[in-house]
């Protein structure tokens, strides 16, 4: 038997890896398989899933299935029935927790580099799990596992293998009918990612299912945990320039790219432009207010944005009629606020996109079918379609490193003091006091969780109100 100490010792290492909504560190030293066995244990423990069912997936990474396989041994000697299904993107994760009511774990690192991996944790029906709402609890109870050893129950779990890929795609295709639309030419790019799994079964036909009009040109199909490509991170802009260039070359409609985990899309028009993820939210928001107004007029409709949103997503939500609901920026915050308030709807800057029929989770992919089911209903080249969501010009998202945060904040009411409104709901946001002669404008300054970083985002009117705007905060904020 180990000493106290050695319980804390562990903790305390285990706190490197378990961040705010998942867990996630380098292969071989954070993240090994002692410690993946012992987070499954402390996880059923937990939830309470001994005598239960719990999904585990992976993506495409080489230690992905050495993880699971430790993850199954940990689950099951709590007593949990492991339900493995392979090769699958998150958001197919979340549709077999949600479609089996299991739990889930789903091993990937999304778009971190090839030498990381990580899980994403879920109660039954794909509910997410923080640091507040029992990550914590199942890092201490790993802790104890890691000093004393696991314990095996009277009666472990069994282990059973299921493929629900071509599940997954019929759920999808039936929310989102795309057999109407005119012909479009997409080209993808998976960056190597599950997409080059779970775009041909849902937008073609590798699932045995109807042939779409929607021709698909394949980037980066392979799945290839090394990324040999590019990042699996179109959030960065180096990241998306090869799409952008081949959607140009093959005169398609438009280009479609999926991260890692294939969880979060991100869209560029027929001339190569970036699609703003604020302005792919306020599309499939409008969507989903009149899908629910179709059967229920009278209905009282609530749509999630964070706080760094374009003033377009809240404006559009409120012009077609229902409630646009403010939250902080946070994967799990948002997953628990779309099922306190019911909202049909969720979307955030960084292209993740939440459904109510979806168990509330984020899909990307049915991001992308609502974007194709849009445009392939009307005559428009994208960029017109979403030059109608894109009025206002944004800064993007600048980080800046900084030792006095309390120091810069300061800097900034006091500099902002009588020419805005002030808003503490996630950091600072300051939303100008404009008349006739001053634009609209507003930014936000938010702490990093895990660095010492500021991040400022900025909206305004236009583009020199904008940049006028941010090199002052910026100024500020680097002191």
């Amino acid at each position: 038997m180990h000493t106290s100490d050695s319980v804390d010792d562990f903790r305390a290492a285990l706190s490197a890896v378990v961040k705010t909504y998942d867990v996630r560190g380098l292969v071989g030293s954070g993240l090994t398989t002692e410690v993946v066995t012992a987070v499954a244990a402390g996880f059923v423990d937990e939830i309470g899933a001994a005598g239960s069912e719990v999904v585990v997936g992976h993506d495409m990474r080489d230690s992905s299935p050495e993880f699971v396989a430790a993850f199954a041994r940990g689950a099951r000697a709590r007593g949990a029935d492991v339900v493995s299904i392979g090769l699958c993107s998150t958001d197919e994760s979340y549709y077999a927790s949600g479609a089996l009511n299991a739990a889930a774990a789903m091993f990937t690192a999304s778009h971190n580099p090839a030498t990381y991996n990580g899980i994403k944790l879920s109660r039954a029906g794909a509910q997410g799990i923080s640091l507040d709402t029992g990550l914590a609890a199942i890092r201490d109870r790993a802790a104890v596992y890691l000093a004393e050893g696991l314990v095996e129950v009277d009666r472990p779990g069994g282990y059973r293998e299921l493929d629900v890929l071509a599940d997954y795609a019929a759920y999808l295709r039936g929310l989102v009918d795309l057999t109407g639309i005119r012909p479009i030419r997409v080209v993808v790019d998976a960056g190597n990612g599950m997409g080059g799994l779970t775009v041909p079964a849902v937008l073609g036909q590798d699932a045995g299912l109807p042939a779409l009009p929607i021709e698909i040109i394949p980037m980066y199909f392979e799945l290839d945990g090394s990324f040999p490509n590019h990042e699996a991170n179109p959030l960065e802009p180096a990241n998306l320039v090869d799409l952008q260039a081949a959607v140009v070359e093959h005169g398609a409609d438009l280009g479609l790219a999926f991260d890692g985990d294939a969880d979060r899309c991100f869209v560029v028009d027929a001339t190569g432009a970036a699609v703003s993820p604020s302005a792919v939210a306020a599309i499939v928001a409008v969507r989903e207010i009149a899908r629910v107004r179709a059967t229920d007029p009278d209905a009282d409709i609530t749509v999630i944005h964070n706080l760094i949103t374009s003033n377009i997503v809240p404006e559009t939500i409120e012009a077609a009629g229902a409630t646009p609901y403010r939250t902080r920026v946070g994967h799990s915050l948002i997953k628990d606020a779309m099922r306190e308030t019911g909202a049909v709807f969720g979307g955030e800057h960084s292209a993740h996109y939440y459904f109510r029929d979806f168990w509330s989770a984020d899909n990307g992919m049915l991001a992308a079918m609502h974007l194709l089911a849009e445009f392939g209903s009307q005559d428009r080249p994208l960029s017109e379609l979403a030059a109608v969501y894109s009025p206002y010009s944004q800064s993007g998202e600048i980080n800046s490193s900084v030792e006095d945060v309390p120091a810069a904040y300061a800097r900034i009411v006091e500099a902002f003091t009588g020419r805005g409104e002030f808003d503490e709901l996630d950091g600072l946001t300051v939303t100008g006091l404009t008349d006739e002669s001053e634009p609209f404008w507003w930014f936000s300054v938010r702490p990093s969780n895990t660095e010492p970083l500021l991040r400022l985002n900025v909206e305004a009117a236009d583009i020199a109100t904008m940049g006028r705007v941010r090199d002052e905060v910026l100024g500020l904020i680097r002191g």
